[in-house]
């Protein structure tokens, strides 16, 4: 399995945290995680609040965990609550549905990683999550969807 380079991580940190400057968001906290949820880079903006590494990290491992957005994660826990206060107790609580966190993909589909971004309204830190995927020159989920390639999705 391939993983994120520290180059490509902190790509993505530099364009999530230009992006949200020029969209004047709230200070953001950006994670970049390998498979299996161990951090490559972080950084927290200035005046960010005092669990946004713990926020970002859970938005992150949900991503890679459920293998969907965070988003769809939080989506999933309103739609069936009790399968997802299980795997919240089975991940000792890691995973943070709330959007902002998307799996990283390389050109050809393959997870490398997963983003979080944590700091402004959920629909934001998804936005500025994409954001930096892209701007790395990789890829998100959505870029598959449609193509048979986001199996995880469905």
């Amino acid at each position: 399995m391939s993983t994120i380079s520290l180059d490509l991580a902190n790509r993505i940190i530099e364009a999530v945290l230009r992006r949200a400057a020029e969209i004047d968001c709230r200070p953001i906290s950006v994670i970049v995680v390998e498979p299996g949820c161990k951090v490559k880079a972080f950084q927290k903006e200035d005046g960010s609040s005092m669990v946004r590494f713990e926020m970002a990290f859970g938005k992150a491992y949900a991503a890679l965990a459920l293998g969907r957005s965070s988003k769809l994660v939080r989506i999933r826990a309103e739609e069936r609550p009790i399968f997802m206060r299980y795997l919240m107790s089975a991940t000792a609580e890691q995973i943070f549905p709330e959007g902002g966190g998307l799996q990283i993909r390389d050109r050809d589909g393959a997870v490398i990683g997963a983003v979080g971004v944590t700091g402004d309204t959920e629909d934001r830190d998804e936005e500025l999550a994409a954001h930096g995927i892209h701007s790395a020159g990789l890829k998100t989920d959505a870029d598959f969807e449609g193509l048979g390639r986001n199996a995880g999705l469905g």
